[in-house]
This record gives C-alpha cells, structure tokens and sequence, in this order.
C-alpha cells in the first residue's frame, strides 16, 4: 500500500487551513463534520468560509500564509493558488511531524483525503492512492446506491446492545454468529424500517434464549485460476466470516486480502495437490470453528475416510461458477 489507511480520533484534531477561496470552504466543511477546532489563516475570505468562521466560532488568522503558526496544530491543509506558498507551508509543517495536505499536489502531502461514504456512525473511506479520483467517483456511486441511509442505525443499535449481548451470549464466534444472523435478520430490516422499538423488543427476547453454540464446519474453496473477481458470492461470505484459512503456494496470495482481518492462518508448505491437511482442519471443526481451505484449481477432491466419518459439515465452492455443494 502506498498510503496506510487510518481514521483519526475528531477530539484530538487541532486543524489550519491556509486560504480562503472557495476550496478552502469545501475543505472546512469536511472538517466540521468532526470537529470545530479548526483555524483559518487568510487575508481575505469568500462569503461561504466567512460564514461558516461566524456560525461555527473558528479561529481566523486575518493575514496570508505566515511560518510560526503552528503551536498545537496537528493537520494543515493549504487550499491556495499560490505553489510557493503551498510548497512552503509542506517545508515548515513536515519537520514538526504535523499531517499536511495540500490540494491538487500530492507530492506535496503527507495524508490525502479519500472519497467518503457518511452513514455515521458508520463511516467509508475510498481512496486509489490519487492515482483516478475519476475510478474512486464511479464506485462511491455504486455503493450509494446499494448502501441504505439508516445503515447507521444499526451501527447505533449494536452499539446499544453490545454490552447486553456480551453478558448474555459467551465467546467471541458464538457472539459474531449472533450479530451477523441478528442485523441480516427480521431485527435489522425492522431497524432499516424505522421500527426501532420493535427491534429492541425482538434483540431483548433474543438474548434471553439460550444461544447453542456454534457447529463447526470446513469449507472448500476451489479458486480456479486464483482470479479474486471470480468468487462466487456464497464463497466471499464464507471468507469474511472465517476463523482460519488453509492456503499453500500454489493459491493467489492476492485471495487472502478477501479472509476476514483476524482469523488465525496456516499457510501450508505442501501444497494440495500433493496432501491436504484434513487432520488439522478436523481438529479446528471440531472446536467449533468455520474453517477456510483454499485451494488452486477447481478439481473436485478425492473422498476422505476421517472427514467423511467425522460429523463436521462440508460444503465446497467452485470459482468462476454458481455451483456449491
């Protein structure tokens, strides 16, 4: 990655745009949506940044760019037309360690700003490392259209329960498969639908069931040609909500980006095509766990003697098809 994705905590944000056009307004207003402690460093302001210094009580520096301002400020952005000026506030701001962006030069910029999706409390960030800000537009469109509004509110109502679940409902897969089956659920349409208090009264007598704990299962993953745009939906599914991956050498490593974050990983230095760890995957169903086994190729597998008399659930899926068993 060229640039390291991170969000940064709004109260202890301490900002400075330098400029007062109509860029620095846009770039204000992005700002206000995390904080309001925000200086502005310009001789002269647009109507639309003087109004949002007066509504929102900013910090306003009436003078041009001058060095020596930047005393507890920890992110600058300077919206000028000026490239000295831009190019000096880079060569004071980036000794003090102090995140620098300055518009329209990339070179000049310790941080950029991605594209983002506001569903607050739940937040989407996209950027292409300011390679196609045109590419970047295309897919915020795609999922803006598919993500609905009130996706927040199920980040607020999780947030409401989080507690409540974690005393009622014991360990951490047991407490995933209860979320995931819970907001894909009757509980999460009736949020998306405005019906909170229906929700709440569903989520409550939820909990208060004895919650079985989760069957282990092993899953298959045949990747074809590794190509990551070729996995079917079931397989992407499988993959985000896994608890271990098997992959060897011969799997597109390019796959692994697609298993969720923190499932633990074995990569194997045999590959499948000669042996198939079936006794470790076993013995990780066996505890419960959803198990990931990668595999290059779509060549259906052999039948194996201690997995086909264990009782763990199988299902393999085929990339590059709609066909899983």
């Amino acid at each position: 990655m060229k640039y390291f994705p991170v969000f940064l905590d709004a109260n202890n944000i301490s900002a400075m745009v330098i400029g007062g056009g109509e860029v620095a307004s846009r770039k204000i207003e992005l700002l206000l949506k995390a904080t309001t402690n925000i200086t502005v460093m310009s001789t002269g302001v647009c109507a639309s940044v003087e109004r949002l210094i007066n509504l929102h009580q900013l910090t306003w520096l009436k003078h041009n760019y001058q060095a020596g301002h930047f005393a507890n400020i920890n992110l600058v952005i300077a919206a000028t037309d000026d490239m000295l000026v831009n190019k000096a506030v880079y060569q004071e701001a980036t000794p003090l360690n102090i995140l620098t962006n300055v518009v329209d030069q990339p070179e000049l910029c310790t941080y950029i700003t991605p594209a983002i999706i506001d569903r607050s409390p739940m937040i989407i960030a996209l950027s292409s490392s300011a390679s196609s800000p045109i590419l970047i537009r295309m897919l915020r469109e795609q999922i803006e259209k598919t993500l609905p509004h009130a996706y927040g509110k199920l980040a607020d109502f999780s947030y409401k329960f989080r507690e409540h679940v974690k005393a009622r409902v014991k360990g951490l897969r047991n407490r995933r498969s209860f979320w995931e089956k819970t907001l894909r659920g009757p509980i999460g349409q009736a949020i998306l639908d405005g019906k909170q208090q229906q929700a709440e009264q569903q989520l409550i007598a939820s909990i208060k069931q004895k919650i079985a704990p989760p069957c282990g299962e092993i899953i298959f993953i045949h990747t074809k040609d590794g190509n990551p745009d070729n996995l079917t939906l079931s397989a992407h599914r499988a993959m985000q909500f896994a608890d271990t991956v098997f992959y060897d050498d011969d799997v597109n490593i390019e796959l692994i980006e697609y298993v969720r974050r923190d499932a633990d990983k074995f990569p194997q230095e045999i590959t499948s095509s000669i042996l198939i760890n079936y006794q470790h995957a076993i013995e990780l169903a066996n505890q419960g766990q959803k198990v990931i086994y990668l595999l290059a190729g779509n060549k259906v597998l052999p039948k194996n003697e201690a997995l086909a008399n264990s009782t763990i659930i199988t299902h393999a899926f085929f990339c590059g098809d709609n066909t899983n068993s």
